[in-house]
């Protein structure tokens, strides 16, 4: 399976007023890590978009099992799942500074044109395991 990790540290803005990494900002993390991924591959969001293939998102789920504070170094690891030739699943792990599982989720992307109308993706990238 496809995988990889992303370091991310919590910065004060994305915290709430008890220091805690604010549950929403767990979203913009895996967005990041799922991004970072993509680069591995050597390619990006844009260059997707520019041939006319856009992954949006069709279902997220995000499991809390400890806090992150302000200042932490998440390690963010995303793991390709499943794919179809017009979907991609997504696992995300993230790990607290001494390495306890802080959150975990998965997300679910459908690749559409343009419109918004379902379509095949890249042959390349919905083999990606």
């Amino acid at each position: 399976m496809l995988s990889g990790e992303t370091q991310i540290r919590v910065r004060y803005a994305e915290t709430d007023r008890m220091g805690l990494l604010h549950h929403a900002n767990y979203l913009v993390f895996f967005e990041q890590a799922r991004t970072d991924l993509l680069r591995s591959l050597g390619t990006n969001y844009r260059d997707l978009e520019d041939q006319g293939f856009f992954l949006v998102i069709t279902k997220v789920e995000v499991k809390y099992k400890r806090p992150a504070h302000y200042d932490d170094l998440l390690t963010i690891r995303t793991t390709v799942v499943k794919t179809s030739p017009v979907r991609l699943e997504h696992k995300y792990e993230v790990f607290g500074p001494t390495g306890e599982l802080c959150c975990e989720g998965g997300t679910t992307l459908a690749c559409v044109n343009g419109d918004g109308k379902i379509q095949a993706m890249p042959a390349w990238l919905s083999q990606a395991k």
